[in-house]
């Protein structure tokens, strides 16, 4: 999956891939202090590769970092330019962009203290279809997950930190095992969460509903972009509470995230959704949205941001 000769930004300059390395007694290795992005870059047919959502998957990043006490020593504008700079330099057109913020060597209380820096490293790599080649076409299967999302005042779910994750991973874990494709967690008062690494939406007698923010879900960015588009389709999107029963008689669903992209959900518990087939509002949103990313139609809604633009 990775080019070993490709560049990597790190600290504020470009580095071969083996030279972007930290120290075992790194205080993200003991404690998982890390937060981070994943940017999608699509080669559009009339101007070569654009990133999705650049501005703001960056900007949800300084969030993610002022919730946890994390003063990122580099500004926006700067790893903007990192995040173009890596996918010019090394040639690649369709991409996945990875900046993450950590905390490096120097304290190893759980306090990091003054004395522990923080790092920044922004890569990117050639990444297809997350779920699957056929998922985005034919839709998967999942489950519901026999864990669950911590309580809001437990862990700050609107930071997408990396230790947060050893909860996807064991969902992620458990639904592959069990021979599905992804997992839906159920929050603390069991009502629907997300998926391991996505958010998810469910069509039911022509409504739209999703988890609010209050379902400790993280706010995805594709999330967004898909209730706008929705919206434009004239489908309305309600954020409310989602008991669990109603993801067996939905018409549709789908989940939603800049490595899934538009991802149908074909059954639940081994129950089919609708007819288990993509539904046609799923089909409508996921048509819409890679229109505008492969320049088929306009980009109206300023999503795009051109590599050719980075000069560095």
């Amino acid at each position: 999956m990775f080019d070993e000769n490709s560049l990597i930004w790190h600290n504020g300059e470009y580095k071969n891939w083996r030279d972007a390395t930290l120290h075992v007694m790194s205080h993200v290795v003991h404690y998982g202090s890390s937060l981070f992005e994943g940017i999608r870059c699509y080669n559009k047919e009339s101007t070569g590769p654009v990133v999705l959502c650049l501005q703001e998957h960056i900007r949800r990043l300084y969030r993610s970092a002022k919730i946890y006490r994390i003063e990122i020593p580099f500004s926006e504008a700067e790893l903007i330019s990192a995040s173009l700079g890596v996918v010019q330099k090394n040639g690649l057109q369709d991409a996945y962009i990875r900046p993450v913020v950590y905390r490096g060597y120097g304290s190893l209380g759980v306090d990091p203290g003054e004395n522990t820096p923080v790092e920044v490293a922004v890569a990117a790599w050639s990444w297809g279809a997350y779920l699957g080649e056929s998922a985005l076409k034919d839709g998967v299967d999942a489950c519901v997950a026999s864990w669950q999302k911590l309580r809001p005042n437990t862990l700050p779910a609107l930071s997408k930190a990396g230790g947060h994750y050893l909860g996807s991973q064991l969902v992620k874990m458990e639904a592959r095992r069990h021979g599905y494709a992804e997992g839906i967690l159920l929050d603390a008062n069991g009502f629907v969460s997300e998926g391991s690494g996505e958010n998810l939406f469910l069509i039911l007698d022509g409504r739209c509903y999703t988890p609010p923010v209050s379902a400790s879900i993280l706010p995805g960015i594709t999330r967004k972009c898909v209730m706008t588009l929705a919206d434009e389709l004239g489908l309305s999107v309600e954020e409310t509470y989602i008991p669990r029963d109603m993801l067996y008689i939905a018409d549709e669903l789908f989940f939603t995230g800049t490595a899934a992209e538009i991802t149908p959900v074909r059954s639940v518990d081994r129950i089919d959704v609708g007819n288990g087939k993509p539904g046609e509002w799923t089909q409508a949103i996921q048509r819409r949205f890679f229109d505008i990313i492969s320049g088929t139609a306009g980009d109206e809604y300023n999503w795009l941001t051109p590599v050719s633009s980075f000069s560095g």
